[in-house]
């Protein structure tokens, strides 16, 4: 009898330290595991209880469960007006520089205004009734990526209009360094409007703070602005994104590879659109000294893609192992070395090269035979002030 009562006494113990044990490993893992904006409800569906609200989102507006922002918010009975869609659409199906036309979500019948084309900046009258705007978009960290233009006209329509802006904030794939060439203001366009350099290593709620802070706005102006951070982010780790944030960057590779390569967008080299790599491999008829073959085609990424149809000699990337903490120019100063062409110059004659650049210079140096190294090197000054600029807008551990 008294031996049954000590094995049972001790059963219960046993039972007592594994419940706690379990309850106190679940609650440390909790307080470990990464979240993105999207996924803490209970932040900021408190800040819309109540109000009209306008979201700027495309197909990454997913929370963790592959639920949609617009479903889950719509489910959880917030007023929205409108849906604003950037470039590639709200289901990000368009090519790149396709006009996204105005329409109407089939599931939740919420009317989508387009953001991109004639009216990247939202108008008075289609903020009209709306009493916030919620940001949520998966960007890829780099400057001629357009997805921080959208926010920054979003925010300057906003500051007019006196509406706030909530940004649910997500992972940059290129966080935690800084490079390439900082924009000149004469080469400011929709694929670079504020001067930072190529990867600028910020997440997209951290860049809107520093558009914010430096009054980048038109005339100064700055918005009522609030981000709800990421819950355990680090700036220097990896993190699985939520969807292809557009139809050419379908995965980590391509990401991984876009700052480096997309400097081919000005140029008369392919990217690989229209093919089943895009962003993983480069090359151009007249680049045929370089081993690799292909030949783009149309796609539901890119219906009409640069060099359709011809055969292109260049690299496959598709391989390539290393997680980018820089950018690569080895890949732009071998085709260029290997371009042999008579009837047309290696860059294209809109200098669109240069808009991407953010500046003539890099264009210039590349036809003056510099170096990686010597071209890296010019950065250097320009870098480190945009640095200290960086430095005040840093939210999460660098």
């Amino acid at each position: 009898m008294n031996l049954d009562f000590k094995i049972k006494d001790l059963l219960l113990i046993c039972l007592i330290f594994l419940g706690t044990f379990s309850f106190v490993f679940s609650q440390t893992q909790d307080q470990n595991t990464f979240k993105t904006g999207a996924d803490q409800p209970e932040i900021y569906l408190p800040m819309l209880k109540d109000k009209t609200v306008a979201i700027v989102t495309n197909q990454t507006g997913l929370l963790k469960d592959k639920t949609h922002l617009v479903d889950f918010l719509v489910k959880n009975k917030i007023k929205i007006k409108s849906i604003f869609a950037p470039e590639h659409g709200f289901r990000g199906d368009a090519d790149a520089g396709e006009k996204v036309k105005n329409g109407v979500d089939v599931k939740t019948g919420i009317s989508i205004v387009s953001l991109y084309g004639n009216n990247k900046k939202p108008k008075a009258e289609q903020l009209k009734g709306v009493d916030v705007v919620l940001f949520d978009i998966q960007d890829a960290g780099v400057r001629f990526y357009t997805y921080i233009s959208t926010l920054t006209y979003v925010m300057e329509a906003c500051a007019e209009n006196k509406l706030e802006v909530i940004v649910l904030d997500r992972p940059n794939p290129h966080d935690g360094y800084i490079d390439g060439p900082v924009l000149n203001k004469k080469w400011e366009s929709f694929v670079g409007m504020h001067e930072v350099p190529v990867v600028y290593g910020l997440t997209i709620g951290e860049y809107g703070k520093m558009v914010n802070g430096e009054k980048w706005l038109k005339n100064g102006i700055e918005t009522k602005y609030t981000v709800v951070e990421m819950k355990n982010y680090h700036k220097k780790k990896r993190y699985a994104i939520s969807d292809k944030p557009s139809p050419n960057l379908p995965n980590d590779k391509s990401i991984n590879l876009y700052p480096s390569l997309c400097f081919f967008e000005g140029t008369q080299v392919s990217v690989g659109r229209g093919t089943a790599l895009p962003f993983q491999i480069y090359g151009s008829p007249w680049t045929q000294n370089l081993p690799y073959q292909f030949k783009p085609k149309p796609s539901s990424g890119a219906k009409d893609p640069f060099l359709n149809g011809k055969l292109c000699y260049g690299e496959d990337l598709s391989n390539y192992s290393k997680d980018l903490r820089e950018l690569n120019l080895e890949w732009l100063l071998k085709a260029y070395k290997n371009y042999i062409n008579p009837e047309q110059n290696f860059f294209l004659s809109n200098l669109f090269f240069d808009k991407l650049a953010g500046t003539d210079e890099l264009r210039k140096q590349i036809i003056a035979g510099k170096s990686e190294k010597e071209i890296k090197a010019s950065w250097k000054s320009d870098l480190e002030k945009f640095s200290k600029i960086r430095a005040k807008y840093v939210m999460y551990k660098d």
